[in-house]
């Protein structure tokens, strides 16, 4: 048997994280067997889908590496595989086939029950304390039946003629032997008045028609499970394997991670700590964003903020699945080999973004300095700090920059929290508070600071090893103690308070950039003392 996989997101908003981590699983598992993964979009709904959701679906797939073997063009625009097309909503024919199927076969009936009746039904259920299942009223249980109600002015939906006696049962590879009582279903609307089809007579007809062996997907969805191997057994299906999945629990809690809770997410320090990096990268880059589609929730978030794709597939596969109990980092073809159904957790996994971002740091350290200059790059341009990125002298000024940030550069993005390398000596900024207390309010400090610099004005060669052995000579001749000169020296250079090795960033300066520095944070600072 050739294993057979899909993901089927539907494109009535962005990609969520959770979706990912449950594409991700169905990718694995494909991959592994030698088998197919298939990336179907799921938009029956028209009244819910969004246009332009489609395309950062397709992209977030793309950036992530997660292949599929058959489903929509990279641009959306058509299909490529031999059961498409791969949108539900070019696949209508076969899906009133098969309802005209279930028709005939008596699995479906005719219902011209209307809103309020259906509405009044529930009501009296609810009253006596009792689940309500339909008492099939306003079925029509043949031709002259439908006419009658038509006379009336009834329009029909399709409906599930449902058991109502027994039980459904299957085995889950996640959650073992599961058992649904028949009674207590619905019978479920399959098709509407106007002939289209609804989600759960698509889904099972596409998976049998495109030979999906198994459907893996998130456990809310395992009550979804009964009528459609109701729907599989009575059009002669065989059926798949189902495996459910834990849901993404949201940040520090247990109930499930959903867009919709976004301002409650925001209350969560480490949540809202990684929310703040997207907007500080959205306003020095000049993105016009909204947090409702610009959010941790959301894949192209972390793309935008550049993130790499492998922490977040390498941290996503251990939302719900653990090889041991200490191994945590693994590379694509290691989660390839090892993935497996067998050892995925029935219990949900909460979002932690802090774990996210050290994922992240670890897997930036493993970067070559080429790669590492390549992906921080595109944040400078756009921020401005550079002119031109393909620029020799410009790559190298940076890379030196990388070098001495080493691991305090975890995101792509986080060389833009260096911009004082690239500012002009000119303009250069100064952190109010480390100015106040370092320069303004400290006269020693400064006077410190205007002696060092005359000895650094005949420095030569001006490196950090010269720089370093310099500031330690000119310690020891004053007797003083270190911090009595290098925090100042390091707001006059940089402007901020804290930063990578003071010799680091005098030696990438140069000479004469951290002399014109020094000369203007005293000459500011004096002023101001006066």
């Amino acid at each position: 048997m050739t294993v057979r996989t899909r993901f089927a997101p539907s494109p009535t908003g962005y990609l969520h994280i959770g979706g990912v981590r449950t594409a991700l699983f169905n990718w694995l598992l494909a991959r592994q067997a030698g088998g197919q993964f298939i990336l179907r979009i799921d938009d029956t709904d028209a009244q819910r889908n969004v246009s332009a959701a489609l395309a950062p679906i397709l992209a977030g797939f793309q950036w992530l590496g997660l292949d599929w073997d058959e489903g929509p063009t990279a641009d959306g625009t058509d299909s490529h595989g031999p059961y498409g097309p791969y949108f539900q909503s070019q696949r209508g024919e076969l899906y009133q086939q098969a309802a005209a199927r279930l028709l005939a076969s008596g699995h479906a009936y005719r219902d011209f029950a209307r809103p309020e009746e259906l509405q009044a039904q529930r009501q009296a259920a609810e009253k006596a304390g009792r689940t309500f299942v339909y008492n099939r009223q306003w079925m029509a249980e043949n031709d002259a039946q439908a006419e009658k109600f038509v006379a009336e002015g009834r329009t029909a939906v399709v409906r599930l003629k449902m058991p109502r006696s027994g039980s459904c049962t299957f085995q889950d590879e996640i959650r073992g032997g599961v058992e649904f009582a028949w009674g207590e279903e619905q019978d479920h609307v399959i098709q509407r008045a106007d002939g289209s089809c609804l989600y759960h007579l698509a889904s099972v007809v596409d998976d049998a028609a495109m030979k999906i062996t198994h459907v893996v997907r998130a456990i809310e969805h395992l009550s979804n499970t009964p009528r459609q191997i109701f729907i599989a057994q009575s059009l002669g299906y065989d059926l798949p394997t189902y495996a459910h999945l834990p849901f993404v629990a949201e940040p520090g809690g247990t109930a499930k991670m959903s867009k919709r809770k976004l301002d409650k997410y925001l209350k969560q320090k480490d949540f809202a700590a990684l929310f703040e990096v997207g907007q500080r990268v959205a306003d020095r880059t000049g993105m016009l964003v909204e947090k409702e589609t610009f959010n941790p929730v959301l894949v192209d978030f972390y793309q935008t903020i550049g993130f790499l794709p492998a922490a977040i597939l390498n941290y996503l596969l251990l939302l719900g699945w653990s090889l041991d109990d200490s191994t945590e980092d693994f590379s694509r073809e290691q989660m390839i080999e090892l993935f497996s159904l067998s050892r995925v957790t029935k219990s949900p996994a909460s979002f932690d973004p802090q774990k996210l971002v050290a994922f992240q740091g670890r897997w930036m350290h493993q970067l070559p300095l080429t790669e590492k200059l390549d992906r921080c790059l595109p944040y400078l341009q756009a921020a401005h700090c550079i002119a031109d990125s393909r620029d020799p002298s410009t790559r190298d000024y940076v890379a030196q920059v990388l070098t001495a940030a080493h691991d305090r550069i975890k995101l792509a993005s986080d060389i833009l929290d260096y911009d004082d390398f690239f500012t002009a000596d000119e303009d250069l900024a100064y952190d109010p508070t480390a100015f106040e207390k370092r320069l303004r309010q400290d006269e020693p400090a400064r006077q410190l600071l205007q002696k060092f610099r005359q000895q650094l004005a005949s420095l030569e060669p001006f490196t950090v090893a010269s720089t370093e052995a310099c500031l330690k000579s000119f310690v020891e001749a004053e007797g003083i103690k270190f911090n009595q000169i290098i925090h100042a020296l390091r707001v006059a250079v940089t402007g901020k308070a804290v930063g990578f090795g003071m010799f680091d960033a005098l030696a990438i300066l140069g000479s004469v950039r951290s002399l014109a520095r020094i000369d203007r944070a005293l000459a500011l600072s004096s002023q101001a003392a006066d």
